[in-house]
């Protein structure tokens, strides 16, 4: 059992097969980024109309819940890029219709990209809005308000390069193909095996993903330490180009 702002050790195993396939690494090698987060910044800024989340089309936009106060947004460099920056937008209450630049981050995606049609082992991340419910980690909750899920069965495989034996320290679960409420690596498929799954927001190893996004440690604690159940955080995702489409 798992409770808002308290760790329960979860025993999960039998997920780690699972864990492995959709957001691992293979044998791709990079820098890993220090824990201060390249690109990281604490600016506070208006969007050019602060009514909507910049450079996200009506297609996207109109996808966001109307009481979301926390968007996370993820914006690809290109649709077979692993490049990404990563911003936080707020509100300030429930009443308040204008979203403000919290922080941003240099981060990754997909290896391959982006797809509007993902699938398991494509190595690209699902362009697409959805909410961000559950954290967990190999490490203990750095005072989450997420429900968060210390389990040991997170841990990245040795047999994977040494840089990314701690992707899964810290992680945020994308609702893609998952239920919510459940650990992160818990491996139910409601929409079924082949479209994939297991898609979390995680730590950096300087390079592209299996299908997640990922950032710097820093990053990773602020996030688990902001987004608020409570605020209804969601994350909106893709290359720019998909972003953009009306």
């Amino acid at each position: 059992m798992r409770i808002a702002g308290v760790v329960r050790t979860a025993v999960a195993m039998a997920a780690c097969g699972v864990l492995v396939t959709s957001c691992g690494s293979g044998d791709d090698s990079a820098k890993k980024n220090d824990d201060a987060g390249q690109g990281e910044s604490d600016t506070h800024a208006r969007a050019a109309d602060p009514k909507r989340i910049p450079d996200v089309g009506d297609r996207l936009q109109s996808k966001i819940p109307r009481n979301s106060q926390q968007v996370l947004a993820v914006y690809g460099d290109g649709e077979d890029s692993a490049k990404s920056t990563i911003v936080l937008f707020t509100k300030s209450g429930p009443k308040d219709a204008t979203w403000e630049k919290a922080r941003s981050w240099s981060g990754h995606n997909g290896k391959k990209g982006w797809t509007t049609n993902h699938h398991e082992d494509d190595k690209r991340s699902p362009v697409g809005v959805f909410t961000l419910t559950d954290g967990g980690g190999v490490l203990a909750a750095p005072g989450a308000k997420l429900p968060y899920s210390q389990s040991a069965s997170m841990q990245a495989p040795h047999y994977w390069p040494k840089s990314h034996w701690h992707d899964f320290d810290y992680v945020i679960a994308i609702d893609y193909n998952r239920v919510k409420g459940t650990p992160p690596n818990d491996p139910t498929r409601p929409q079924g095996k082949e479209k994939g799954g297991s898609i979390w927001v995680h730590m950096d190893h300087g390079s592209g993903t299996s299908g997640c996004v990922s950032l710097s440690k820093s990053g990773m604690r602020y996030l688990l330490r902001t987004l608020d159940p409570k605020l209804h955080p969601v994350v909106v995702m893709g290359d720019k180009a998909n972003l953009k489409a009306a």
